[in-house]
């Protein structure tokens, strides 16, 4: 949530942004807020006002009853209980304010940072960096759910019987592929510093305004209506939320977090070719990573992290590029973000493995949380950022595509110590 400060001195530029982003309706809104935050004030200062000329009357009654001049001090009484009427209405006029106010802030996403490209969808994002190199494979190569069917390593149609559709059932080798992928990012992080926790899959209503993703994608998340509670979406939400109404201590920033969790996604509305077989899913595994920063070094803390994710693909020999997104690309909360996609040969795309965004002070102002400067001990807002390290669908399809022989499909060096076999097909394994 962007903050009233931020609004009121820099208006015109938190305009410019929001339209940088494509938000429709950003000056209205804008000057909605600014409306509404004027009415509070005024109303505070004559509800103010009200206050001190009753302490100024309470001090005159008792004068007057000591001095025995009852009439007059009832006469004051009744001027007291009329400003106490007027109390109550201003009081409900600046909490109608508030709660507009409030609404009308939920509703307006982060301000882009200056480096964001201009550009409206996918399709104006820029390049910054590629690695890796695209494999060469036959004709006749086969795409990741031709090969996963092939070995028997993943059964859609199962899954659509228990559950329905993107709810895959991973068998044999496929299952602990999944679980020496998942074991590895989570070791991966560790060595670079994140402490690992295990959150719950489930968050209630304040956690999910925590972070953004309510009021903006409640039609994306699982809700289950009787708990009020909604499935998570990404492991950001609970591990971010640890820290909601919470006053850090500057000499504990940055602070690191990282956590492996299923994720759940209702991607209502998806369709055609990219939904099929692992490309998109609606429960899926991630590994994610989460900082919380001051301002001045968040960006290096962005820059860490983009380069821990780099890491892993160079890891699993996987061609990849790293893309800016311009401004209406970019999610609700981010102020920058930075997405990796891999090289899958099969299908010939890209496929997005990972976003990594800095939210800047977006999040910090709706959880509530702030830090103490060592010096002044003054409370600042902190900056939170989080990335996948690494979401496992996509990464499992480009392996497969990327790495199928005629005898099976090869792992990654790096994962057989985790795995425990080195190529992927229908042959037992114990």
């Amino acid at each position: 949530m962007l903050t009233l400060k931020l609004i009121s001195e820099n208006t015109e530029k938190v305009i410019k942004g929001l339209e940088k982003k494509h938000f429709d309706g950003a000056r209205e809104a804008i000057e909605k807020v600014l409306e509404f935050d004027k009415a509070r004030r005024e109303a505070q200062q004559k509800l103010d006002n009200n206050k001190a000329q009753q302490n100024q009357l309470a001090k005159q009654i008792g004068g007057l009853m000591k001095e025995g001049k009852k009439d007059e001090a009832n006469a004051i009484k009744e001027q007291v209980a009329a400003l106490k009427v007027t109390d109550a209405e201003l009081k409900a006029e600046m909490d109608k304010a508030e709660k507009n106010m409030t609404e009308t802030l939920l509703s307006i996403p982060n301000v882009p940072n200056d480096d964001v490209p201009e550009g409206k969808d996918a399709a104006d994002n820029v390049v910054v960096k590629e690695g890796g190199l695209k494999p060469e494979l036959p004709e006749d190569a086969l795409c990741h759910w031709d090969l996963l069917k092939k070995y028997n390593l993943v059964d859609f149609d199962l899954g659509v019987k228990i559950t329905g559709a993107g709810f895959p059932i991973y068998l044999g080798k496929m299952a602990r592929f999944q679980r020496a992928l998942e074991a590895f990012f989570l070791d991966e992080a560790r060595k670079s510093g994140y402490l690992e926790v295990q959150p719950p899959y489930v968050v209630n209503e304040a956690s999910g305004y925590g972070t953004g993703q309510l009021p903006d994608k409640e039609g994306q998340m699982y809700h289950a209506n009787l708990d009020n509670l909604y499935l998570i979406p990404t492991a950001e939400v609970p591990v971010t939320n640890i820290f909601r109404d919470v006053i850090l201590d500057e000499k504990d920033l940055p602070i690191k977090r990282c956590a492996y969790s299923a994720c759940f996604r209702r991607e209502a509305g998806s369709y055609g070719k990219d939904v099929r077989g692992l490309n998109r899913l609606h429960q899926f595994d991630k590994v994610e990573i989460v900082r919380l920063d001051t301002p001045e070094h968040s960006y290096e803390s962005l820059k860490e992290m983009m380069d821990h994710v780099e890491g892993l693909l160079k890891k699993l020999e996987l061609p990849y590029h790293i893309l800016r997104l311009c401004g209406g690309d970019m999610s609700f909360t981010s102020a920058i973000c930075y997405d990796f996609e891999v090289w899958s040969a099969a299908q010939k795309r890209w496929l997005e493995v990972s976003s990594v965004s800095n939210f800047e002070s977006y999040q910090a102002n709706r959880l509530k949380c702030r830090f103490r400067r060592s010096e002044t001990k003054k409370t600042e807002l902190v900056h939170t950022l989080n990335g996948s390290a690494l979401a496992l669908p996509r990464i499992v399809a480009s392996i497969i595509e990327n790495n199928q022989t005629p005898e099976g499909i090869r792992v990654p060096k790096v994962l057989v110590p985790y795995c425990g076999f080195e190529m992927l097909d229908d042959k037992n394994f114990d």
